[in-house]
């Protein structure tokens, strides 16, 4: 999975990739420190794993991992190539989803690219970039394929999904509250041209210390943020960059008592996770052996078959059944070998739908 992290300048975009990833991105108080868009690798905090690796004695745990990409920050006239504008875009239409940083926070200390706190303005702002960036892919797109529609029913359908696409950016709306696509064709081409303002929104409000034991609840901006992203079917979390970033520096156990310290049950990387999951419509399923113990992200709703060919494209191929025992009934019977005793652990077909804290053993043949 792989997430961009976009805001403008000085909402603490750079501080919380850099608190969330290790990776010491370059953060200063002004725009466009940033220059290159950089990646950091986190790991899914998980805690069944671990667990799993004490029961099976295992060599090696490995976790499922995300992909960060922090992109420099956008400004006003960012498509038109203001600041070091398009550049950003493009790294963008690489990512799964977007974390839309959001300043819910005064701080006199560190500017304001607009000279105030207006979280749904800088929304704004960003959305009409993402807008106006989308509009010129349309419109290209519209040119190539108007030249064949004439002659081809394929192209002069495609054609007319692309002008109402851009009948409704113009609007000022996002490509994902399109309602146009008319059938499975359409949902593919939309699907497709890999539109900014298509991709699924998680929106980080970044707030002060005080305002993390309520979690926003008394910060009028991250009410606001919450309002906007429940119309826009988006996820909010609330999160303090810079506490991230001191959290960062401790070890598990230092950290367990800092989180405590404060109020907090999660960091705000565990609320970020949670929040993707839950927007992407993700689960685990998990691997269990002595050589390792791994959790596999897949989508809700995939079949065994598709499950395996994550491991490996054969295990799809040849698959012939999966061993299936949950996670909560293996905890509770204490071994595997209990498990089968109790019948917990299933043999499941092709169209077996995994669910999340499957424990799973494939059988194929090739």
């Amino acid at each position: 999975m792989k997430l961009g992290i976009i805001g403008l300048p000085n909402v603490g975009k750079s501080t919380l990739f850099n608190s969330l990833t290790k990776a010491g991105a370059e953060s200063a108080n002004y725009p466009f420190c940033t220059i290159d868009p950089n990646v950091g690798v986190v790991t899914v905090p998980d805690e069944r794993l671990n667990v799993l690796g004490e029961m099976y004695h295992t060599k090696k745990i490995i976790p499922a991992a995300i992909e960060f990409v922090d992109i420099a920050g956008l400004v006003k006239g960012a498509s038109k190539g203001e600041g070091l504008g398009n550049q950003f875009l493009a790294n963008i239409r690489e990512v799964d989803a977007i974390v839309h940083v959001v300043r819910c926070f005064e701080d006199s200390n560190i500017i304001h690219v607009d000279g105030s706190i207006d979280p749904l303005r800088d929304i704004e702002t960003i959305n009409l970039e993402l807008i106006f960036s989308d509009l010129e892919i349309l419109e290209r797109r519209i040119a190539k394929t108007a030249k064949v529609a004439r002659n081809d029913k394929t192209a002069a359908k495609e054609l007319k999904l692309l002008e109402k696409i851009k009948a409704h950016l113009e609007e000022g709306k996002m490509a994902k509250s399109f309602e146009g696509a008319e059938d499975e064709d359409e949902q593919e081409w939309l699907a497709g041209y890999n539109l900014l303002t298509y991709k699924p929104v998680i929106f980080a409000a970044n707030v002060t210390e005080e305002d993390l034991p309520d979690d926003g609840a008394s910060n009028e901006g991250v009410c606001r943020v919450r309002e906007f992203a429940k119309a826009e079917h988006s996820e909010v979390f609330v999160v303090c960059a810079q506490i991230e970033q001191e959290i960062a520096e401790l070890d598990e156990d230092e950290k367990k008592m800092f989180l405590e310290d404060l109020g907090l049950k999660e960091s705000g990387l565990e609320k970020l996770i949670k929040a993707s999951y839950s927007l992407l419509g993700l689960i685990s399923y998990l691997t269990a052996g002595e050589p390792e113990v791994r959790a596999w992200t897949i989508t809700k709703g995939t079949k065994a078959p598709q499950a395996a060919g994550k491991i490996h494209t054969d295990f799809e191929r040849g698959f012939i059944r999966a061993e299936v025992v949950a996670y909560d009934d293996l905890m509770a019977c204490g071994s595997h070998a209990a498990a089968r005793e109790k019948g917990l652990v299933r043999l499941e077909g092709k169209d077996y739908i995994v669910q999340d804290g499957d424990i799973i053993l494939f059988r194929f043949n090739v």
